[in-house]
């Protein structure tokens, strides 16, 4: 029999679709690996927020990647509570954000600074002059914000 370890290596390679530099470890929204004694697989996956458009392709592509490592029996299974929270993500997934342009939380999800006294770094530059353009941005979960340096706009992960 397969074992978690080995299911867990294969959703290392699931990427989040409105993120791809990212995957769904990197993201923090797999809650758990179900072993089941019939030998079936039940996967668990939390959205970054209800109703997020990518769970449905995400949980797809998770299946798609467990048909091609040759296991069949698969279920994901999407939960909501507990709520997910950019505490969730990776060390690693934030430094991966910041390679790829988009800069990572700044902040705990508990701890509220208002989008105007936060400070986030340009992910081109790393100045710190940099303002809010949008408290939106290309998803929900994204604000924009431009460096005042280097006058590039650049999107930022917000902290929830």
């Amino acid at each position: 029999m397969i074992s978690k370890e080995i299911i867990y290596s294969y959703l290392e390679n699931v990427s989040d679709p409105e993120v791809p530099v990212l995957s769904i470890l990197d993201l923090g929204i797999v809650r758990d690996v179900k072993m089941n004694a019939d030998e079936s697989i039940e996967i668990l996956i939390t959205p970054t927020y209800s109703g997020c458009p990518a769970m449905q392709m995400i949980a797809m592509n998770v299946k798609m990647e467990m048909l091609a490592q040759g296991i069949k029996n698969v279920t994901v299974t999407e939960i909501l509570s507990p709520a997910w929270t950019t505490d969730w993500m990776t060390e690693n997934g934030k430094r991966k954000l910041n390679e790829y342009g988009i800069a990572p939380p700044q902040n705990k999800s508990n701890e509220y600074i208002s989008i105007e006294d936060l400070i986030v770094p340009c992910p081109i530059c790393q100045s710190k002059n940099t303002s809010v353009i949008s408290e939106f941005g290309s998803t929900a979960c994204k604000s924009l914000y431009r460096c005042n340096d280097c006058l590039e706009p650049f999107d930022y992960f917000k902290c929830h």
